[in-house]
């Protein structure tokens, strides 16, 4: 994909941060019938508002889940122009309540619904799976002729020629392009903070963060200013978002899904993998947008892509066995304990889980995650962070926080030679072995066949040390970039909600190390008011569709959530 540079004026960066605001402004100002004001005073949970100012099919639309919403455009029930503008009103007024837009994208999206509209007039058929349906993408994954900053000051002015791989699939199933949303400097933060557009905060809590680094679109779909929208993951960048916001976010394994076309640093690095993958208002939103891409064949159009069908029903989950799943829990992963409402989410979805026939529950045991973090810090920026470095001061901008700790602050980052690259690999690679092995001691036995069986299919486990975080607070990855180095898929669920009487702080505990007194200490029952709590499903190494299945059948059965965020 050819980048082209057009900005040659020379401005100061917050001239250039002004450029951009306005014209993310004067893009949302575009929407009719306009987008109302919000109050002066914003209460710290702004979820009700939308319904305060919206039209009551407004909101009936924008709260309907994609699959059902896509049912009824499939139907003719529903005409896309009227879904597109649901959502694009619903969008704008996000912005105003957790900044979370970077551009709206109005003419060309009424545009595209009105074309699928005629098509189905004369067709009386969808054009393909996600005919009419409104999706919200992350600003650095590439639209044609659109900027492409990725959360650099200096990067603005820069356009693709072409649309990213995977929103090429997305459009030729039908989908309306309307909405694109922030993401922070240097897009390796577990919070949304640049210099371009500001902090994208919580819908549940503006004090606390909405998660990174695809931190816009979990408040956008967290607001319900979206169903659906594409992320990208590299250290948590996709469940993050989706567990501060009380969605469903799903990291596939690593070349399951095209990546072609978006922006970052150090393009062409193979030690650790960034993933596209979706982020949904449910689970059946998660399902769609993988087989939807996955049918498409993106192989033929990105040879790194496996060439594998989706493969739904090969797990036999659902069916009524004696035996059906078998469940590892990750409790702690003895470097930060989680703070209270974790802990009560995981007893809680155990303690449900233990009453399912067929399921078994056992306790998963931390393997080396110090070691773990080591080599993944060691591997992300292997030319001493310099790409990120001189994105950042060609502009002048300043450091935020959180990129001053992953990089400045970040004693593994060093500018290693091709010798130390293959070294770390080559570590990377052993760990994994070492992790295989760990997960294959948990079979009873080996099969006829050579399979194992009675081993653990999926590990249940935080996603991060607390629900959503303090405002520049989110320093540990540990939680969700330990799957990355082990190239793991996992998926994000909601589970219940903080309860300031309930999960009150144990004022006894004794930090195991430094990391865990800074999480410790950031928790104060009241701070984190109405905030969701989320867990995460964990599987092996392309068992994508399993871990989405079993989730299918732990939701089934115990009924998550336990509190409607």
């Amino acid at each position: 994909m050819a980048v082209i540079t057009k900005r040659t004026t020379k401005l100061t960066w917050q001239e250039i941060a002004q450029d951009m605001q306005k014209h993310r402004d004067e893009t949302i100002a575009e929407v009719q019938p306009s987008i109302p004001d919000v109050p002066r005073e914003l209460p710290r949970n702004v979820t009700l508002i939308p319904a305060e100012l919206l039209s009551t099919r407004e909101i009936e639309l924008t709260e309907t889940s994609p699959e059902k919403l896509v049912a009824a455009l499939a139907e003719g029930d529903l005409t896309s122009v009227e879904l597109t503008n649901a959502f694009l009103r619903r969008a704008g007024l996000a912005q105003k309540l957790v900044n979370c837009i970077t551009e709206l994208l109005p003419e060309r999206a009424l545009t595209r619904a009105k074309e699928l509209d005629d098509y189905y007039a004369e067709y009386k058929k969808p054009i393909g799976a996600l005919h009419g349906l409104p999706i919200s993408v992350k600003e650095h994954v590439g639209m044609k002729g659109l900027d492409l900053n990725a959360g650099f000051v200096s990067w603005v002015g820069r356009t693709t020629e072409d649309d990213a791989t995977i929103l090429r699939i997305l459009w030729g199933e039908g989908c309306v392009f309307y909405a694109r949303t922030t993401q922070p400097q240097t897009l390796m933060h577990l919070e949304t903070s640049s210099n371009l557009y500001g902090v994208t905060v919580n819908p549940f809590n503006r004090e606390l963060t909405s998660g990174g680094s695809s931190g816009g679109e979990g408040a956008l779909i967290g607001l319900r200013g979206s169903c659906l929208g594409v992320g990208t993951d590299i250290g948590g960048s996709i469940r993050s978002p989706a567990a501060n916001n009380g969605l469903y976010g799903f990291r596939p394994t690593s070349y399951r899904l095209p990546i072609g076309g978006y922006a970052a640093t150090m393009l062409g690095e193979e030690q650790i993998v960034s993933v596209i993958g979706p982020l949904s208002a449910s689970l059946e939103g998660i399902k769609l947008f993988m087989k939807t891409i996955i049918g498409a064949k993106p192989w033929l159009m990105e040879p790194s892509v496996l060439p594998f069908p989706w493969r739904e029903g090969e797990y036999c989950l659902l069916k009524e066995d004696e035996k059906r799943l078998k469940i590892g829990v990750l409790w702690n992963d003895e470097i930060v304990k989680p703070h209270p409402p974790v802990q009560r989410a995981l007893r809680e979805v155990v303690d449900q889980l233990k009453t399912i026939k067929g399921v078994e529950i056992v306790d998963w045991k931390s393997y080396k995650h110090d070691l773990a973090w080591e080599i993944i810090a060691s591997l992300y920026f292997c030319d001493g962070a310099q790409q990120e470095i001189d994105a950042i001061e060609a502009s002048g901008e300043p450091w935020r926080p959180l990129s001053e700790f992953i990089i400045k602050d970040n004693p593994f980052v060093k500018s290693l030679t091709v010798t130390e690259v293959w070294e770390w690999t080559q570590k990377r690679d052993d760990y994994r072995t070492e992790y295989m092995e760990l997960w294959n001691d948990t079979a009873t036995c080996i099969g006829a066949n050579g399979d194992l069986e009675g081993a653990v299919d999926v590990i249940l486990c935080p996603v991060g040390p607390g629900a959503a975080l303090p405002i520049d607070h989110s320093r540990y990855w540990g939680y969700t970039s330990q799957w990355n180095l082990l190239d793991y898929p996992a998926v994000v669920f909601p589970v219940t909600k903080v309860d300031p009487d309930v999960d009150v702080k144990d004022e006894n505990y004794l930090p195991m190390n430094e990391k865990d007194e800074y999480n410790y200490k950031l928790y104060e029952p009241s701070r984190y008011q109405d905030a969701p709590v989320s867990l995460q499903l964990v599987g092996r190494r392309y068992e994508d569709e399993k871990v989405l299945e079993a989730l299918e059948f732990i939701k089934n059965r115990i009924g998550l959530p336990f509190v409607k965020t």
